[in-house]
């Protein structure tokens, strides 16, 4: 009998499992990797073949993920034992790649064992656990196509690779410190030092309050004790990020609980293979400089998911600041030379080793829903989750890219009815991270062999990711709007084609009719969709300025709600009067003042009209510090009635604004204030969806968009909507934010070319 076994099967120890399974039912054959998977011949008795195929995927390695296995009878060959035989290649890769992986407990035992060889040696790894992704040059999944192949295994790693009973047993990065990788020392300037022993060195660094440069599994990180304030404010100043809170990396378990606020289900994400940060909410008691994360009170926690990182919290003996190694905006620098020019001024170490890193990688991000569902919400989707494939629900009929939005970028591939989304890239607003977008499509397009005939783009004009869309030879161009993108992202990860109702929110998109639309009601699914409703225009003063300064959208919206000309109270010492009557005339006169709907935009008017954030030094900052000051308990709401509009429903939220204005006038404790702008915008929503799934005889609604990051929104939405007897969609395998566009736009273009 010959198999054909695909999914997730190279590089998670699924050819040693066959050898193991085969050997215990007496079956002769052979099992190999190839570039579409794993293929394998068992001959046999009748009984031991068929318990052979039944066991075959349900007894599969942890990490693999068998998708189909395809069998056929064959002669008998009379073939004795069993071998795992040289990979080929030369068809066609369609073999999946797996996500890099946390170290696993048996390698971590051997790291702090003074008895065993690897005792200390920050690159161990095996079958079970160490790095993938960020290391294959191609496939089939084997050392020569890695970043591991000038590395040659020493007789004893040798002899594990080559012994079907030891869990190195075809381990590709297998090594020790007498053939594998090494780490070295470098200065602020780049000088190698003379450390004999260089994790010792930079453990006793961290109480000067050094910030070091660490060379690890994607890209650098940037870190330093996390109590040390003097240190985070350096680091702070350094990577020019004024506000936006940085990642921590805590030695264990017990530190993280010290740390923040954890549920079993939250202790299970950080403990997970993917090893993602988790935002949680701090302890104030937790051992933490002020300047980790100022203005809010949610931490971002994962726990280490390398040899390395196990070794250096072990060695300082508290937790870490461990954030992207760049500067801000810029994506995270991944090779040596590159790491020394950009951090150059930042670092005042180098921690480095001399594997390669393949595909600069990103930590994912992620935030747990409570009771609301089992699955968190992932905020960026990237190491531990990458390349891992998503279905298309309509196959694509002809190879395609499509290339994402602007904001949080990512871009996808697909064929047939496989889609891959990448790891993530950044925000596409300079050179050097559209130079990582191309670098990963031509990687990706190589490792999955998918040349693209079909080219799906945002609608802007000016996103750079449309650019490159027209400036590739030779395809077709499919534009998708960005709304029904997030609106097709999350239907097809649901394996949906609609029709649905959609809630999408978020901070800008371009809109079909010229204006920037961002609080849109959509009925629609994966071909097609029509306009149903949304927020209520205002003009935008100052047109993208106005992201950057949320008083402006607080100027338009209080004038727009008949609140009058004056800044309010909260805002008085915070806006030079000048700039803001001229705020007034630009809205007023509609100079510089684009028509927009955005949702995000009214919870940035209503974050400064409530004095918590005049001004924003990172994307989504007002909203974030609205909803984190927000009081749970409260359940009262604003009024935002839905209306009957020339083009569909409306939301108003100039009743909205005013009571805003009206509470923080008389001096409402911005907490409740806060809450009753949010369960105003929860209601209106879930009588805006249930008015249209009546209209319209649908029962399915999707809440997508960034503005849908937002836990307490979603906790006041979702269970109204299940009330209200309708079937909500939320985003779960991808984020609700830009981080999916590219996902739905290419599911949007296969269903197009499915006609």
């Amino acid at each position: 009998m010959q198999a054909r076994v695909t999914g997730t099967v190279q590089g998670v120890g699924f050819r040693p499992y066959i050898y193991r399974l085969a050997g215990e039912l007496e079956l002769a054959g052979y099992v190999m990797n190839d570039d579409r998977g794993v293929l394998l011949e068992v001959e046999g008795s009748v009984p031991a073949v068929a318990s052979f195929l039944e066991r075959l995927p349900a007894e599969a390695p942890p990490l693999a993920s068998v998708e189909h296995v395809q069998a056929e009878d064959m002669a008998p060959t009379g073939e004795r034992g069993f071998s795992i035989a040289a990979s080929s290649r030369g068809g066609e890769p369609l073999a999946i790649v797996s996500p890099d992986v946390a170290t696993c407990d048996a390698c971590l035992r051997e790291l702090f064992d003074p008895a065993n060889r690897r005792h200390r040696y920050p690159f161990t790894n095996c079958t079970d656990c160490g790095p993938r992704f960020t290391i294959v040059r191609g496939v089939p999944y084997d050392r020569p196509l890695t970043t591991m192949a000038g590395f040659a295994m020493c007789e004893r790693c040798r002899s594990e690779y080559e012994d079907p009973d030891d869990r190195r047993f075809h381990a590709q990065p297998n090594a020790c410190a007498d053939c594998g990788p090494s780490l070295d020392l470098l200065d602020a300037e780049g000088v190698r030092l003379d450390a004999e022993d260089p994790l010792a060195a930079v453990a006793d660094s961290w109480g000067a309050g050094l910030v070091v440069a660490i060379k690890g599994l994607g890209g650098f990180h940037l870190a330093c004790l996390a109590e040390h304030e003097e240190a985070v404010a350096a680091l702070r100043s350094r990577k020019h990020r004024e506000d936006k809170p940085f990642a921590l990396m805590a030695p264990d378990l017990g530190t993280a609980r010290s740390l923040v606020e954890l549920t079993s289900a939250e202790e299970a994400l950080l403990l997970g293979r993917e090893r993602p940060i988790l935002i949680a909410r701090r302890r104030w008691v937790a051992a933490v400089a002020d300047s980790v994360a100022p203005g809010t009170p949610d931490l971002g926690v994962m726990l280490p998911y390398t040899p390395l990182h196990h070794l250096l919290l072990a060695d300082a003996g508290t937790t870490l600041v461990m954030t992207s190694g760049n500067v801000s905006d810029e994506p995270i620098a991944y090779g040596d030379d590159d790491a020394l020019r950009r951090l150059r001024g930042i670092a005042d170490l180098y921690l480095m080793h001399d594997r390669p890193i393949q595909t600069r990688t990103d930590d994912s991000v992620v935030r747990s829903l409570g009771t609301l569902r089992a699955q968190p919400l992932v905020f960026r989707r990237s190491r531990g989750f990458v390349p891992a494939s998503l279905p298309l629900p309509i196959p694509s009929a002809r190879p395609l890219l499509a290339c994402g939005a602007e904001l949080k970028s990512t871009f996808c591939l697909a064929k047939g009815d496989r889609a891959w989304v990448s790891h993530h890239i950044g925000d596409l607003k300079n050179y050097e991270t559209l130079l990582s977008f191309e670098e990963g499509i031509a990687h990706l397009e190589r490792l999955f062999a998918v040349e693209p005939q079909v080219v799906a783009h945002d609608l802007h004009p000016q996103y750079l990711s449309s650019a490159y869309a027209r400036e590739r030879e030779g395809v077709e161009l499919v534009g998708v709007q960005h709304h029904h993108a997030h609106l097709a992202a999350c239907l097809a990860e649901h394996g949906e084609e609609g029709p649905a109702v959609g809630a999408i929110y978020d901070g800008t998109g371009y809109g079909p009719d010229g204006t920037v639309w961002g609080g849109e009601l959509l009925v629609g699914g994966l071909a097609g969709f029509t306009r149903a409703g949304h927020l209520l225009p205002v003009p935008m003063p100052g047109g993208e300025a106005a992201i950057r300064e949320p008083w402006r959208m607080a100027c338009a919206w209080r004038l727009a709600a008949g609140c009058g000309h004056e800044p309010p109270a909260a805002l008085r010492d915070r806006v030079d009067p000048r700039r803001w009557d001229a705020v007034v005339g630009l809205a007023r006169g509609g100079l510089a003042s684009p028509l927009t709907t955005s949702m995000g935009r009214l919870f940035d008017a209503v974050a400064a009209l409530c004095g918590q954030r005049a001004e924003v030094t990172y994307e989504g900052q007002a909203a974030i510090e609205l909803e984190s000051v927000s009081d749970h308990e409260e359940r009262s709401a604003y009024p935002l009635p839905v209306v009957d509009a020339e083009d569909g429903i409306g939301l108003d939220p100039r009743p909205t604004v005013a009571a805003v204005v009206a509470d923080s006038s008389a001096g409402v404790p911005i907490s409740l204030v806060a809450a009753r702008f949010h369960n105003a915008v929860a209601a209106a929503t879930v009588e805006a969806c249930s008015r249209l799934a009546h209209e319209r005889g649908l029962d399915t609604v999707v809440l997508s968009g960034g503005v849908f990051q937002n836990r307490l929104l979603l906790e006041r939405t979702l269970p109204a909507l299940r009330s209200a007897g309708l079937r909500p969609l939320v985003p779960e395998r991808l984020p609700p934010g830009d981080g999916a566009i590219a996902y739905g736009q290419a599911a949007v273009a296969a269903a197009r070319l499915a006609g």
